[in-house]
């Protein structure tokens, strides 16, 4: 039995010997046959899919214009069917499959860890198994993580967090707010959970605080002051900027603003917001990098760092994408050759570091360059691989090529930022490089090493040594999950084509302009951030 099983071995090993083969030239023909037709069915099997692909998201096009029509209608409308359909069809790689469920047993990790220690306050402190009110009561964690529950499909946890919205969000609070932040999160996260899911309560909610921030905008330049009494409407500018406003906090509510306009059909909160980039275009430099203060009764810059990390980065990013907002149309053109401008500008803060060869990008204070880059500058390289295919095809591959460089950061503290993993998610969409998703595994894979404990996740005060803080930022839920999950998900998966991100990576809907009456009018028929080491 033994020697009959060896010598049986032996024959079988001889069909994968080459030389078998070339002795047998019709044997060598059939193999050669079996291969091309397999190579042919796979590839077959692509195609199809494309196409299978193609033709659901000209149906989904179709579908979300019923269902705006509906919405102006007042009619209640449930998520597009389509969309769960065309995840069936594209999921194809076993690999990011099981990634994008990783990532959305995390996000369930920390929000049960936040719905059993912090439910309705604004953060979970992990360690200490309490809530705090960060920013003054308004359900932060809870209203930023909405859309991350809705796209990863978490139905029964978006439907608690709807409610308690209905029940239990009130605005009519005497605490003085940062304009910025809650734009940002709660503005934003409200909307967005609009447009996903339809449900009027979300819009509601977004017009009654955006109400509330209005009168920041009052003042001489209409720069609007950066924080504001929720409850009495008393706007001022924190003590330490000497009466100064911010650049990022008032140039970061065009999005938010413009979408809620198109929403509901009242401009002005356009109008307000529209009207500070008419003024910041009176004092524009010719490298346009503005100085991270601005004088809201003049509205003239001061003498100020110029930087792309904190108190500027978004101001620029937000220059591109209501240029995209906008269907890149004639209307819109002043933000997107504002933003060429500033790219400009950028470009000439980059330097490398040595030996190593990294790209990082410098503060400019007065005539000198200073080596330093904050983590929130990580955004950059997805914000220039965004608008890298608005330039014609040289300077479209210079901006590109700039953009997959790797960047450096002189920080030893993390505090679950989601700035690298969204460049990483632009990346990846943008140049189909599946490295950029090993990448933003390892990221994920870290941070389950490092920042995981028993009731949820927190940041490192050092990554060198390991020391753990007692925070759960609220963009963690609403960034990092969100865009760690994208990345490993089809590019249908809140299409670019279809939606753009604001800085707290609330995806808003596209309305698509048929009119030449600009950005505020909705298609007929149908009417950066806080956070440290704690």
């Amino acid at each position: 039995m033994a020697r009959r099983s060896s010598s049986s071995s032996s024959g079988a090993w001889r069909y994968l010997n080459p030389a078998y083969y070339l002795k047998r030239p019709k044997r060598l023909a059939l193999l050669f046959f079996v291969f091309v037709a397999a190579t042919f069915a796979f590839w077959d099997r692509q195609s199809l899919v494309r196409e299978y692909e193609s033709e659901i998201s000209k149906l989904e096009d179709d579908i979300n214009r019923l269902q705006d029509q509906l919405r102006k209608a007042g009619v209640h409308v449930d998520e597009n069917p389509i969309s769960n359909t065309r995840k069936d069809l594209v999921e194809i790689d076993p690999v990011n499959n099981e990634r994008r469920e990783k990532v959305k047993e995390a996000m369930l990790h920390a929000w049960n860890s936040y719905v059993k220690y912090a439910w309705g306050m604004d953060e979970l402190q992990p360690q200490s198994k309490n809530g705090i009110n960060s920013f003054g009561g308004l359900g932060a964690t809870l209203v930023d993580s909405l859309d991350t529950l809705h796209i990863m499909g978490l139905k029964d946890e978006f439907q608690k967090a709807r409610d308690w919205v209905a029940e239990s969000l009130d605005f009519d609070k005497d605490y003085d707010a940062s304009v910025f932040e809650t734009t940002i999160r709660v503005v934003g996260g409200l909307l967005s959970a609009y447009d996903l899911s339809g449900d009027k309560v979300f819009l509601e909610k977004a017009k009654d605080i955006t109400d509330r921030l209005l009168p920041a905008w009052e003042t001489t330049s209409g720069i609007p002051y950066n924080r504001i009494n929720l409850a009495h409407g008393r706007a001022h500018n924190p003590g330490w900027t000497n009466g100064d406003s911010i650049l990022a906090d008032s140039g970061t509510e065009q999005l938010e603003f413009i979408a809620l306009s198109q929403r509901t059909g009242d401009p002005k909160y356009q109008q307000k917001a529209e009207n500070v980039i008419t003024q910041l275009q009176k004092i524009y430099p010719s490298d346009g990098l503005l100085p991270i203060y601005i004088n809201p009764h003049s509205g003239t810059a001061s003498y100020s760092t110029i930087t792309l990390g904190a108190m500027g980065d978004s101001f620029y990013e937000y220059l591109l994408k209501v240029w995209i907002q906008g269907n890149k149309t004639e209307h819109v053109k002043h933000y997107r050759q504002m933003w060429e401008t500033s790219m400009e500008g950028l470009i000439s803060l980059t330097k490398k570091t040595t030996p190593s060869n990294y790209h990082y990008i410098c503060e400019k204070n007065g005539g000198s360059l200073s080596d330093k880059m904050d983590e929130l500058a990580c955004f950059a390289p997805g914000m220039l691989a965004l608008g890298a295919s608005g330039y014609g095809p040289e300077k479209s591959e210079q901006i590109m090529n700039l953009a997959k460089e790797d960047m450096s950061v002189g920080t030893s503290w993390n505090i679950l930022r989601p700035e690298t993993v969204e460049s990483l998610m632009y990346l990846w969409r943008l140049t189909g490089n599946k490295t950029y998703q090993d990448w933003g595994w390892d990221i994920f894979q870290a941070f389950e090493k490092n920042s995981r404990i028993e009731s949820g996740y927190v940041g490192l005060r050092d990554v060198n040594t390991g020391e753990k803080d007692n925070m759960m930022q609220s963009f963690f839920l609403a960034e990092t999950l969100k865009y760690l999950y994208l990345l490993f998900s089809p590019p249908s998966v809140i299409s670019f084509d279809e939606w753009v991100f604001n800085t707290e990576a609330h995806p808003l809907r596209i309305v698509p302009i048929h009119d030449n009456k600009g950005i505020g009018t909705p298609a007929r028929p149908f009417g950066r951030k806080q956070g440290k080491p704690e």
